[in-house]
């Protein structure tokens, strides 16, 4: 959708893909409105690049702290977010334990005690 095109689907899809088919497009425009879409989609995609680009940019800052923290602590929660985007340190991590808990997967010591449970007894 934009102001210069409007909502209206431009071509039709026929088909599924499946096991290297292509969909094919039936034309039912014109080549110039064509040239429009096209223009319209790179104005739009060099829109919102530049708007990307620019909101690293201003928020260097908080982009650099975020990937400072993950080389350190290599995940971070919600909280820990919070705090750098606020312009604080991230708080400690929760434990493991904790977290394993809460989220029900158990972490790398319940896949690793699955992996030993498999595995025949050497002998």
């Amino acid at each position: 959708m934009s102001d210069e095109l409007g909502t209206m689907v431009y071509g039709e899809n026929e088909g599924e893909i499946f096991l290297g088919r292509s969909i094919t497009t039936h034309k039912n425009v014109s080549e110039a409105t064509m040239q429009k879409v096209d223009q319209e989609v790179r104005r739009i995609i060099d829109t919102q690049y530049r708007l990307a680009r620019k909101l690293i940019e201003d928020n260097r800052d908080k982009v650099e702290a975020l990937a400072k923290a993950l080389l350190e602590l290599e995940t971070l929660d919600a909280d820990q977010i919070a705090d750098i985007m606020a312009g604080k340190p991230p708080r400690p991590p929760k434990s493991s334990a904790s977290q394993g808990s809460s989220t029900g997967s158990g972490g790398a010591a319940a896949s690793e005690s699955a992996q030993g449970a498999a595995a025949p007894a050497a002998g």
